[in-house]
């Protein structure tokens, strides 16, 4: 009989490259999940890891059974979610991914409720870009997952990973209160053409929001310093090193010192969307950490 813990393990490492990150991805060290790999070649007989360099992949063995072995995992995620729906059950373990802002803004002040009134149910919580969020989502390595999506900037979800809107969120220029434009109520992209930027990494999608920002202006932002944390970015505006394009969720007191100034043409919005294999679509549990995080319904955001 196939462990399905060993498949699991297994198919974490395709999807993460690396024994090692697979290990972190699922809460076990590289040395359980080794492991587990040699109990499930001793299952079935055949070689499913070759080392490649100081690496592994999987042989076309290894392949086939993850291809095929995530049917039989989606089709035991389904028959659990059905079971828990019959027995009106809110239990089990629940993996929960989500970006930093969400985490601190969303997550934090939502979950405690949730679990209070939910003994049985157990949550572990890992915070990921939305990218990342969405490949742990679809990969059965993450149970839920919430990400963000900015105005066009496209985000990619497989299609047997439900969506649901849990909100919307803005992000506003912060600069100093001694400022010129502090004093403006909204500002556009060719107001702050020539302001130095304290701006997140290369890639990341609220840099990708930042130059879209600018499309029609015939300029691009200057970047004249780079953060991935929001709350190093208002330090670094308070130093009066710059200003900054940072969202209503999850952000730091601004205090007396700086000013938050909204944007129009174009408004900087994020929706925020909540992931779920569909095979769980019947989960208690999934549905009331999504009735819990959903700002419609009464949640901080």
């Amino acid at each position: 009989m196939i462990d399905l813990v060993s498949l699991d393990a297994l198919r974490a490492i395709e999807t993460h490259g690396s024994v090692v990150a697979a290990a972190d991805a699922l809460g076990f060290t590289p040395s359980a999940v080794s492991q587990q790999i040699k109990r499930l070649e001793r299952q079935t007989g055949v070689p499913l890891l070759e080392r490649v360099g100081r690496g592994v992949m999987l042989t076309g063995h290894g392949r086939h059974l993850v291809e095929q072995g995530a049917r039989l995992l989606a089709d035991l995620e389904e028959l659990q979610a059905g079971l828990h729906q019959q027995a009106a059950t809110v239990a089990g373990h629940v993996r929960l991914a989500a970006f930093s802002t969400a985490m601190r803004g969303l997550i934090a002040p939502a979950l405690p409720r949730v679990l209070a009134s939910n003994p049985d149910l157990r949550v572990s919580l890992t915070e990921r870009e939305p990218w990342d969020t969405i490949g742990l989502v679809a990969a059965g390595q993450a149970d839920l997952g919430v990400v963000h999506s900015w105005g066009d900037v496209p985000l990619s979800i497989p299609g047997h990973v439900a969506r649901t809107t849990i909100g919307h969120d803005l992000a506003e220029v912060i600069v100093r209160r001694d400022h010129r434009l502090a004093a403006r109520a909204v500002v556009t992209p060719r107001d702050l053409a020539g302001e130095d930027w304290i701006a997140t990494p290369e890639g990341s999608i609220c840099r990708q929001w930042l130059l879209r920002m600018y499309e029609g202006t015939g300029r691009l932002p200057r970047i004249a310093h780079v953060s991935m944390e929001f709350d190093s970015h208002l330090a670094l505006v308070r130093a009066g090193l710059g200003i900054a394009l940072v969202p209503r969720l999850g952000r730091s007191p601004l205090g007396e010192d700086l000013a938050a100034v909204e944007v129009a043409d174009p408004v900087p919005s994020r929706e925020i969307l909540a992931l779920h294999r569909a095979s769980m679509s019947d989960s208690p549990a999934i549905a009331a950490l999504l009735t819990a995080l959903d700002a419609r319904r009464g949640s901080p955001l």
